[in-house]
């Protein structure tokens, strides 16, 4: 795999960036791809926001200063992509996010692209009774197994903030699993 510096310099040189680019996202379109599903639930939702995710790391390439590692700036345009996309689905079909969030677990058993049981089914629909943020810390800890480093980057919050939030969110889950 290529270095992340060299990768960075050659998105930012017109000359070497086409290449560059098919490398970046042959990189982490799987893992990002993961990212955004757990968010949005829906796989062509996700596939939607994952391209939009590519166009704006594409565009935005040249502001990109190094302060964070290449993945955590990734993941956090396409946290922030699934976050709006999901408030703009809301705000069309007149629901509150969680009336919206409560229709896409219930049309994930549907989703012929949703290889999870029942179990995995009633999994999903305790983290979707999370607030926002701690849906998000859960899904990167318990899923991608990202470290609270990581996250902090990504979410731009302590790494004890990070550990209260998923505490939290583990203990809520729980709660819902044994109903």
């Amino acid at each position: 795999m290529i270095a992340e510096e060299t990768l960075v310099n050659e998105l930012q040189h017109k000359a070497t960036q086409e290449k560059a680019f098919e490398v970046l996202v042959n990189t982490y379109k799987e893992r990002l791809y993961w990212h955004i599903r757990r968010i949005v639930l829906n796989h062509d939702d996700a596939d939607d926001v994952l391209q939009n995710t590519f166009i704006k790391v594409y565009r935005n390439i040249d502001g990109f200063k190094g302060d964070s590692k290449l993945f955590s700036w990734m993941y956090r345009i396409a946290t922030n992509e699934s976050l709006s996309f999901l408030k703009q689905k809301s705000r069309k079909l007149g629901l509150n996010d969680g009336a919206y969030q409560d229709r896409l677990v219930e049309s994930l058993a549907a989703d012929v692209y949703f290889e999870g049981d029942a179990i995995q089914l009633q999994l999903q629909k305790a983290i979707a009774t999370l607030p926002e943020k701690q849906k998000l810390v859960f899904n990167m800890k318990y899923f991608e197994e990202l470290k609270y480093e990581e996250i902090s980057e990504i979410l731009d919050t302590s790494v004890g903030g990070l550990k209260a939030s998923y505490h939290l969110a583990v203990k809520k889950i729980k709660v819902h699993l044994k109903k």
